[in-house]
């Protein structure tokens, strides 16, 4: 068969070109008649994955041989402001550990996704409460005349009444200034984006950072910056690569991940010691039979350099955790983290249909379902503080039971009681797929 043409219906303001770039096939192709679904299925996904479309469906005719393709797309609202209401802390239980509600930010963020219907987003947060961030960016998927290059600008600027200025024992230490802000960062960045497909994508990013602390900080831990200053300014360069071929990115079933990634930060005036990171995440996905599920996947990180700051020393406890040591933080130049996880569907509602709201992009709710058992481990190095924190250079081991709950928009809310190797136990309350 000859695809004749390729038809797109709902997309009213996405842009036909954004959704015929993510397609394997074109026009005048030949297909096999065995593997029609498959492509359609596939391309079907790729679609869906660009995250603009609630639903994504295809349909075909077929003619003496000429094949007509049809997507039909439901259409997300691509402008919507999401209020903050967080915790000031790393994560909830962290919060917990001090009861403070003056610990709370809140503010809104403003998104539009989609921007001129060419897949553009805009993002500006506003931020205030112990934590205050002002953060603008603007990510452009494709420049004009290319059809593989694309580049992203962002600026952002965060101050705190609090500067966790010292670990100790893997735990955070606090100073907090009543009377102005003991820590203030700038950042300005800019990006080259290639992207092959929303499934592949490399990245140059060049960014310039201004760090400055109160007087107060070196007196109370001259390791902080590791040198006599109060203030710092350095280049950061990095160069990533992500290969993605997750059945949906939200909560993926099946297909792989890869994240690679190396960086150099150039510091200037003598405000400090440059150093080098390399990065690397691999993460398998298995459908099993009767809705089962399995994940499994490592993450590693190496560091290089000398002298390094506390506040640059870095590992297991903030981005990437071993599950059960949400309340330590494991500093380190170089760490191993290694993940598995067994779920198991229990529910899943393709669409909730609420009848009182009339818009077709807000009154209609998935939602799934999954009972998850996982274990979880870790191994920190750290040559430099190591004196200070037991649980560096250390087998972290870490497992439990979670309940998983995916719905409107790609959230996914995660439940999960867990025990480590040290005998902690407790539930855990996170956002986000764990892995």
């Amino acid at each position: 068969m000859v695809i004749q043409d390729v038809q797109l219906q709902g997309n009213e303001t996405t842009k036909d070109f954004v959704l015929l770039r993510e397609l394997t096939f074109a026009i005048g192709d030949s297909v096999e008649t065995t593997q029609l679904e498959n492509l359609l299925e596939e391309n079907r996904k790729r679609i869906y994955n660009l995250r603009l479309f609630n639903s994504v469906n295809y349909s075909y005719t077929c003619d003496a041989g000429q094949l007509i393709v049809t997507y039909q797309v439901q259409e997300r609202f691509y402008f919507y402001p999401i209020p903050i209401l967080d915790f000031a802390d790393r994560n909830f239980n962290a919060w917990l550990e001090k009861k403070d509600l003056r610990r709370i930010d809140y503010g809104f963020v403003l998104t539009r996704r989609n921007f001129r219907g060419r897949n553009e987003d805009v993002r500006l947060r506003l931020q205030h409460g112990f934590n205050r961030r002002i953060e603008l960016s603007y990510r452009v998927p494709y420049l004009a005349g290319s059809r593989n290059l694309g580049y992203e600008v962002s600026a952002a600027d965060y101050r705190s009444h609090t500067i966790n200025y010292d670990i100790r024992n893997n735990r955070q230490y606090f100073y907090e200034q009543e009377d102005g802000m003991p820590i203030k960062r700038t950042g300005v960045g800019a990006a080259i984006i290639h992207r092959q497909s929303v499934q592949r994508q490399s990245a140059l990013r060049l960014s310039y950072y201004h760090e400055e602390v109160s007087d107060t900080i070196p007196e109370l831990n001259p390791d902080y910056f590791n040198t006599p200053y109060t203030n710092r300014n350095y280049i950061r360069v990095d160069l990533t690569r992500v290969i993605n071929q997750r059945n949906t990115f939200a909560y993926p079933l099946s297909g792989s991940y890869f994240d690679i990634g190396v960086g150099h930060a150039f510091f200037l005036n003598n405000t400090g010691t440059g150093f080098t990171t390399a990065r690397a995440k691999y993460v398998n996905y298995s459908a099993l039979p009767r809705n089962f599920y399995y994940s499994v996947g490592v993450e590693a990180q190496a560091r290089l350099g000398s002298n390094f700051a506390v506040t640059d020393n870095t590992a297991l406890g903030y981005r990437s955790l071993v599950r059960g040591y949400e309340l330590y933080v494991v500093g380190g130049q170089h760490y191993g983290l290694f993940k598995q996880g067994l779920s198991k569907e229990l529910l899943n509602l393709k669409s909730i249909r609420l009848n009182f709201i009339r818009n077709p992009k807000l009154n209609t709710i998935p939602l799934a379902l999954y009972l998850n058992a996982f274990t979880d481990a870790g191994y920190t190095i750290d040559n430099t503080y190591e004196a200070r924190n037991p649980l560096t250079n250390r087998l972290l081991l870490g497992g439990g039971i979670g309940l998983h709950v995916v719905t409107f928009y790609d959230i996914v809310l995660r439940g999960e009681y867990t025990a480590n190797r040290e005998g902690n136990r407790g539930l855990y309350l996170n956002m986000g797929y764990p892995f």
